[in-house]
């Protein structure tokens, strides 16, 4: 158990960019050690706290840059499903960009507010203790993803809504939602609809984040073999 508890905190920590590369030569000397009995499993421990830290923080500026949402086919917020007959009528009459600018919108307000998970994620990732990580590490392929989805979800949600809602406003969400139920509303015979954009908004905003979080997870737990180098050649060696 000893060893895949190392290989997966070895091949966590490679996923990262060269920006952490200090960290992660640290890291690799303290599992070099440890191969010998060196390191004790708090510091192991400490190790994948680390490693986790930089696979959120990755994912967050994922999301959190322009397009992160809009441009990302799996995660993009569509138009709420309680309204797409509205949708689908404006587009026939002529309204195609004011449904654009909506979505657009939408998408705009979740990759301004996605950066505030990020200090969830941090209180999460410094109160996990060594079963936490013994579970995600012997668990499924996205059991750090569930961790995170139950330690931090309401507090995600609770922070996320009054930006969503500040930053929607901003960005002209509330402003072209108006207006597409207003052209909507002015067609003869069409009854009211109505949609509580804010949880709406809210509640994709963060599915799309935690759909990043366990890719992520995936990736680095099924294709190890990506992330092969001299030095965890070396690494595996002592074994």
């Amino acid at each position: 158990m000893r060893k895949t508890l190392y290989f997966v905190l070895v091949v966590f920590l490679c996923s990262s960019t060269l920006v952490y590369a200090g960290l992660l030569d640290d890291v690799m000397k303290s599992v070099g050690s440890s191969s010998k009995g060196g390191t004790d499993d708090s510091t192991v421990a400490a190790g994948l706290k680390e490693a986790l830290s930089i696979g959120t923080e990755k994912a967050v500026t994922n999301v959190s840059q322009v397009n992160g949402y809009f441009g990302n086919q799996m995660i993009k917020i569509l138009m709420p499903e309680k309204i797409q007959k509205v949708a689908d009528v404006l587009r026939k009459i002529g309204y195609q960009k004011e449904v654009d600018d909506f979505v657009l919108s939408m998408n705009r307000a979740a990759e301004k507010a996605a950066p505030k998970a990020l200090s969830f994620f941090g209180d999460a990732i410094k109160e996990m203790t060594f079963e936490d990580a013994r579970g995600i590490l012997n668990g499924g392929d996205t059991s750090a993803t569930e961790f995170f989805k139950k330690k931090t979800h309401d507090k995600i949600y609770n922070a996320f809504e009054p930006i969503i809602s500040s930053s929607m406003n901003e960005v002209g969400v509330t402003r072209s939602y108006k207006e597409m139920m207003g052209k909507y509303e002015s067609i003869p015979f069409m009854s009211k609809e109505s949609v509580d954009l804010d949880h709406y908004v809210t509640t994709k905003a963060m599915d799309g984040l935690f759909y990043m979080v366990g890719q992520e997870e995936k990736k680095i737990r099924s294709d190890p073999a990506a992330r092969v180098t001299d030095l965890l050649k070396t690494v595996f060696g002592k074994k």
